[in-house]
């Protein structure tokens, strides 16, 4: 086991490399200086290159690329043009609300999309699975920033049950974390139900049934735990999905997280803040599919039997 968690860790070392490549690629290429949104149109030559000496814009792509990775090995993201504090201090700031929106959203992903999933499968053709397979349709097909709108619209403006934006307690992650979950739970759902499908026709669930187990038990421990293979790939596919939809997310309920963060600094031409966010997300999202690697190891004995 201890084998396949250091190959996994391992692998991510290349992924994190070429995200640092690409975006510090795409980011040079991108139109526009930094400078002149800092500066604005009044700026003479001079101030123009001494700003642009201080933010380290002078050199080319590869020593630029040189500078930014030698710092990156010292822990040092560097700084944001706007507020001149530490790109990290920013993230440490901003991601505790963005890892508080994901985890209410996985949480309600997983439990609606796994008891929806269960349910419909065990009651397969039934009304409320073809009621629930249509919900998981609609939750699949429905843009985030759209059902972002309209939650807010109808529980905030209009109802006024909830509040519409900003952070606070845990009301204030409701209609944030329905927004990007439902789509999760949508996925979920369909992935739980084909899978229990699966299971469920298999000889020894037969054998179950007629030793006389309850439906209960024979869906909790036979069924559910094979079942559960394929489903734990869906919600590391998943998690990527709430990271991706956080970032419009934050912005719509004006959440103070990395995702708001980034598309501020974006609008500002804030290339470290850029580069800073897009990495914590790269990061995160390679831990969580390290950890579904590793629970898929446990639940599968057949993987872990390759590394002994």
């Amino acid at each position: 086991m201890l084998k396949y968690i250091a190959r996994r860790l391992l692998m991510m070392i290349p992924v994190m490399l070429g995200v640092i490549i690409i975006v510090f690629t795409l980011l040079y290429i991108t139109p526009g200086d930094p400078v002149d949104s800092l500066l604005g149109d009044d700026a003479t030559p001079e101030m123009a290159a001494e700003l642009r000496e201080e933010l380290g814009l002078n050199g080319g792509y590869f020593e630029r690329l040189g500078r930014y990775v030698t710092g990156l090995l010292h822990g040092d993201l560097g700084i944001d043009y706007a507020t001149k504090e530490p790109v990290m201090d920013r993230i440490l700031q901003t991601f505790p609300n963005s890892l508080k929106l994901a985890g209410c959203s996985v949480i309600l992903a997983l439990v609606l999309g796994l008891t929806l999933g269960i349910i419909s499968a065990v009651k397969q053709y039934s009304a409320f699975d073809n009621v629930a397979m249509a919900l998981a349709m609609v939750g699949n097909a429905m843009p985030n920033f759209w059902q972002g709108l309209l939650l807010m619209m109808l529980f905030a403006l209009h109802w006024k049950l909830l509040p519409a934006s900003g952070i606070g307690g845990w009301e204030y992650m409701i209609l944030p974390s329905i927004t990007i979950g439902t789509s999760s739970a949508a996925a979920i759902a369909r992935m739980t139900r084909s899978s229990m499908l699966e299971v469920i026709r298999q000889d020894y669930i037969t054998t179950a049934e007629s030793k006389g187990q309850t439906e209960f038990k024979i869906i909790v421990f036979h069924a559910l735990k094979n079942a559960l293979i394929p489903v734990i790939t869906t919600v590391g596919i998943q998690f990527g999905n709430l990271l991706g939809g956080a970032v419009l997310t934050e912005s719509i309920f004006a959440i103070p997280g990395v995702g708001k963060m980034m598309v501020d600094a974006i609008k500002a031409r804030n290339y470290p803040t850029v580069q800073g966010g897009v990495l914590m997300v790269a990061l995160t999202f390679s831990l969580v599919n390290l950890a579904v690697d590793i629970l898929y190891a446990f639940v599968d004995p057949r993987i872990r039997s390759q590394y002994k």
